[in-house]
C-alpha cells in the first residue's frame, strides 16, 4: 500500500511537470496543465487515479488550501489598507452580491423553482483563489490590480458565507418541512467568520513568539507548517472556516512581524510548489467529463450569468470607489474560479432542498471544472492587459534585468 502511494505521487508530479510545460508552450498558465494532467490520469481517461484515491488524498488538498489561504492573508498589510481604504471590501461585496442576485433572478425568470434558484445564487458568490494565485506566482504579477485582487478574494469568502446564511434563512422560511431556527440560520455564518478570525489572530501572535526562539529558516518553515495545519484543524473542529482562519493567520503575522516577513514568505514559497502541483492534479482527477452532458440549461445559465455578475459587480464596485480603469475592467475576469467553499456549501444546500440535491451537485461540480480550466487563462489575459504580467517576448532585456 505504501509503495503504491509513493508511485502514485511520483506519477502525479511527473504528469504535472510534463503537462505544465506543454501548457506553457501554448501560452497557458501551468496550473491549467496540472488540471489537465489530473483529468487524463483520472477516471475520465486512464483511471490511474481512481475516485477512491482522490478522496484518499484529501489531506494534501487541505494542506495546499491552508498554504494558499495563508499566502493570501499575508498580503493584508495594514499600510496598504490605509492607502486604499475600504475599497476591497466594497468591491468584494459588490461582485459577490451581484453574482447572487443575477443568478437567482435569471434562473427564476427561466421558470426554475425559487428555492433551487436561491441556493444556486447563494453559492455563486464564492470565489476560489487557488488557480488565480498560482497564475500570479508563476508570472510574478505585480501592480494595483494584483494587490486589489488579493484583497478582494480574501474578503470574498467571508461575504459568501454571510450571503449563504441569509439565503438559507429565506429557504428555511419557504420550506415548511425544515424545522430550523431562523435566528440560528442568520447567526451561523457570522459565527464562522468571527471564530475563524479569532483563531487566526491568536495563532499569528503565538507564531511570532516561537520565531523569537527559532531564527534559522529551516526551523521557521517547520513552525509555519505546524501553525497552518493546526489553525486549519482547529477551525474545522470548531465549525469555523479553515480558509478564513489561515487567511487571518497570514494577515496578522504580516502586520506584527514586518521585518522578517519577506524572508519567511520566500522560504514558504520554496516549500509549497510540489504540494500545489499534486493538489491541482488531484483536483483535475476529481472531475468526470461524463457528468458534463447532465449540466443542462440550468448549468449553462449558472456558468454564464455568474461570470457576468462577477464582472459587473467588480466594475460597479471599482467605479463607486473611484479605482483605476484597469481595476474596474480587468478585476472581474480574475474572479472566475470556484471550488473550496462552494463545494462545502453544496452539502448544506442539498440538506435544505433535498429534492434538488443531485441537480445542485452536478451543476456546481461541472461549473467548477469549466471555471478551473478557463479561469487561469482568463486571469492571465486580464493581468497581461492590465500590464502587470510581462511576457518574455515583450521584454527588451534579459529576464533577470527586468523589475516590475
Amino acid at each position: 500500500m505504501e509503495a503504491k502511494l509513493i508511485i502514485e505521487i511520483a506519477v502525479m508530479l511527473f504528469a504535472g511537470l510534463l503537462l505544465g510545460r506543454l501548457a506553457k508552450q501554448f501560452k497557458m498558465p501551468n496550473v491549467t496543465g496540472y488540471l489537465i494532467a489530473g483529468l487524463i490520469l483520472g477516471p475520465s481517461f486512464l483511471n490511474l487515479i481512481s475516485i477512491d484515491m482522490v478522496n484518499g488524498f484529501m489531506i494534501i488538498s487541505d494542506v495546499a488550501l491552508g498554504f494558499i489561504a495563508f499566502s493570501i492573508g499575508s498580503q493584508f498589510d495594514l499600510n496598504y489598507f490605509r492607502k486604499v481604504g475600504i475599497a476591497p471590501i466594497v468591491i468584494a461585496t459588490a461582485e459577490a452580491l451581484m453574482a447572487v442576485i443575477l443568478v437567482t433572478l435569471v434562473l427564476m425568470l427561466f421558470g426554475f423553482d425559487p428555492k433551487l434558484s436561491i441556493m444556486l445564487g447563494a453559492i455563486a458568490a464564492a470565489t476560489a483563489p487557488a488557480q488565480t494565485i498560482m497564475v500570479i506566482k508563476q508570472y510574478d504579477a505585480k501592480g494595483p490590480l494584483t494587490s486589489m485582487l488579493m484583497s478582494v478574494v480574501a474578503a470574498d469568502d467571508a461575504i459568501a458565507l454571510i450571503a449563504f446564511g441569509f439565503a438559507a434563512t429565506i429557504v428555511n422560511a419557504m420550506n415548511a418541512s425544515v424545522e430550523t431556527s431562523l435566528i440560528l440560520s442568520i447567526l451561523t455564518p457570522f459565527y464562522e467568520v468571527i471564530i475563524s478570525f479569532i483563531l487566526g489572530a491568536a495563532a499569528g501572535i503565538l507564531m511570532k513568539l516561537f520565531f523569537r526562539f527559532f531564527k534559522k529558516p529551516s526551523n521557521q518553515i517547520c513552525i509555519v507548517i505546524a501553525f497552518i495545519l493546526l489553525t486549519y484543524w482547529v477551525a474545522d473542529l470548531l465549525h469555523g472556516s479553515p480558509l478564513l482562519a489561515c487567511m487571518a493567520l497570514g494577515g496578522v503575522l504580516v502586520n506584527i512581524y514586518r521585518d522578517q516577513i519577506d524572508a519567511l514568505l520566500k522560504v514558504t514559497d520554496s516549500f509549497t510548489p510540489p504540494i500545489f502541483m499534486v493538489f491541482f492534479v488531484i483536483s483535475g482527477a476529481g472531475f468526470q467529463i461524463s457528468a458534463l452532458p447532465a449540466i443542462g440549461l440550468i448549468g449553462i445559465i449558472y456558468v454564464v450569468i455568474r461570470v457576468v455578475g462577477k464582472m459587473a459587480g467588480a466594475w460597479l464596485g471599482g467605479r463607486v470607489t473611484h479605482q483605476d480603469k484597469n481595476i474596474c475592467t480587468y478585476l472581474g475576469p480574475t474572479l472566475m474560479p470556484q471550488a473550496g467553499v462552494a463545494l462545502g456549501l453544496v452539502v448544506v444546500a442539498a440538506k435544505l432542498v433535498p429534492l434538488y440535491a443531485e441537480q445542485i451537485q452536478v451543476v456546481i461540480l461541472c461549473s467548477t471544472f469549466i471555471y478551473s480550466v478557463v479561469g487561469p487563462i482568463a486571469a492571465k489575459y486580464a493581468l497581461v492587459k492590465a500590464g502587470e504580467i510581462r511576457l518574455p517576448e515583450s521584454k527588451p532585456l534579459a529576464p533577470h534585468k527586468i523589475h516590475s
